[in-house]
């Protein structure tokens, strides 16, 4: 009996010393640790203003169509989705919306599309 005690305590024993250390993140623990600044989700009154500060500036642009681009602002990073007719407005799109004040960094998803589809 006293072999038996001592084989179950063996087990448990060898249990808790194999199983790894694991502690749970909270969602908002992996979210600060995936971006530099944590946001609630919702612009702000200067993050609208931001993002149509850049649309602004693409509309200026010479020989930019910026009427399929959208323009989202968040902390002065600007995210610019949508499409564009030439390929060289891509580009273009990055470098105006970079050179407006308040803008940190651009995040570009502008895809071409082909005129009649």
């Amino acid at each position: 009996m006293r072999a038996l005690e001592v084989v179950g305590r063996l087990v448990v024993v060898s249990c808790l010393t194999a199983t790894p250390n694991v502690y749970a993140q909270s969602s908002s623990d992996m979210h600060t640790a995936s971006s530099p600044v944590a946001h609630s989700g919702k612009a702000t009154q200067a993050d609208k203003q931001l993002a149509r500060d850049v649309r602004k500036a693409l509309s200026k642009a010479p020989n930019f169509n910026v009427s399929n681009v959208f323009v989202k602002a968040r902390g002065g990073v600007v995210t610019l989705s949508g499409s564009v007719p030439d390929g060289p407005q891509i580009q273009q799109a990055s470098e105006v919306a970079t050179g407006v004040t308040g803008v940190t960094s651009v995040s570009n998803h502008l895809s071409l599309y082909t005129k009649g589809y």
